[in-house]
């Protein structure tokens, strides 16, 4: 697929703060690509760039083939939906869906179908003559982004669109973004803090830190082989454990000492050498509680461990574990209720080889 939207090796300070430090990205045409990131690490800044409300310090962005750096931000055929919606509260729905289409002097009959047509995409046909105040947030952000559609930009960007919507609305609002883009195909740009929203709604995401990109690739690639550390602790929850390597094995595993959990064989990109200290990542949900010790026989690396804590979550339940000087946690979801826990009890831990995985070289001091 040929890249859309490239932004080459773009550097940007604010003082003596460098707020985005060489990034480049390239983006297919009708992508949904998400940046994600705590806060300060610069995504919005990057957002910002591409729209054209600041200019990098270094670096270039190209659109459709065409260098758009110093455009102005009327110029680019991208639009903004921002977290605070910015719609005229004077206006109605049908009206502040076509400002733009006004102020580029369309035609009466082309913004009254084009106006009636994001009307339906964005079910708001019976609020188009409410006025923002009138509608709840979830309507007012469907009208958001009916406005910056409606003149058919190239890339829509949207900047913490769903941040200031309750848990139920967002998910919801969710659904209704993945409804949209399958219907007009326009390349997203999607800028979150929220890990569930971006692996949710994005053919790919760059995680951000520190004003860099640590890892560009689709969801289910994030969470399951998470090329940094960083990375593997931003996205979803995780074990942690230091291991010395003891041997490679085949298949891309490698055999590994953990103190208080032993030998297990887990997945790895390169090779080791005996002696090295790496540290290891295990989900909490690929760690199944047995009150059996599992078979010699069987492909599962098994320990004991004693529980320290149990938290009901509704759909799952979180286990706190010790084995030996190790604390860490696995996730039991509704079949709980097939082996009893109580605090105190001990427990076998179990997990598949290709279930673990080492994340990064350790280097202790």
């Amino acid at each position: 697929m040929q890249d859309f939207l490239v932004i080459s090796q773009v550097t940007k300070c604010f003082g003596r703060h460098r707020v985005l430090d060489d990034v480049s990205l390239s983006i297919p045409r009708g992508e949904v690509f998400s940046l994600l990131g705590p806060s300060g690490c610069g995504k919005t800044t990057l957002l910002r760039l591409v729209a054209g409300f600041d200019r990098p310090d270094s670096g270039r962005i190209w659109l459709g083939g065409q260098d758009i750096t110093d455009l102005p931000p009327e110029r680019r055929p991208v639009n903004t939906v921002f977290q605070n919606y910015a719609l005229f509260p004077h206006l109605t729905v049908g009206e502040n869906i076509a400002f733009g289409l006004r102020m580029a002097r369309r035609s009466r009959a082309e913004i009254k179908s084009s106006v009636e047509r994001m009307l339906r995409l964005t079910r708001l046909e019976e609020q188009a003559r409410k006025r923002p105040a009138q509608l709840s947030g979830g309507q007012r952000q469907r009208v958001a982004i009916a406005r910056a559609l409606v003149n058919e930009p190239q890339v829509l960007l949207l900047d913490e669109p769903l941040a200031a919507l309750d848990l139920k609305l967002r998910q919801h609002m969710l659904q209704e973004l993945h409804s949209l883009h399958q219907q007009v195909g326009t390349t997203f740009v999607y800028v979150t803090h929220d890990q569930a929203e971006a692996l949710s709604l994005s053919h790919r995401i760059a995680v951000m830190n520190a004003g860099q990109v640590e890892q560009v690739a689709a969801p289910q690639e994030l969470y399951q082989a998470p090329a940094t550390g960083f990375v593997a602790s931003f996205i979803g929850d995780a074990n942690f454990f230091i291991a010395e390597v003891q041997e490679m094995l085949p298949g891309g595993l490698v055999l590994v000492q953990v103190e208080g959990i032993g030998r297990p064989a887990v997945k790895t990109t390169r090779e080791w050498r005996a002696g090295d200290r790496v540290r290891i990542m295990v989900r909490p949900e690929v760690m199944h509680l047995t009150h059996e010790r599992p078979l010699a026989s069987d492909r599962t690396h098994g320990f004991q461990a004693v529980v320290e804590g149990l938290t009901f979550f509704g759909d799952h339940e979180r286990v706190q574990l010790r084995a030996g000087s190790q604390r860490f946690h696995a996730q039991r979801s509704g079949d709980a209720e097939a082996m009893r826990l109580e605090i105190g009890d001990s427990c076998w831990v179990r997990f598949l080889p290709e279930s673990g995985r080492v994340i990064e070289s350790l280097v202790i001091a």
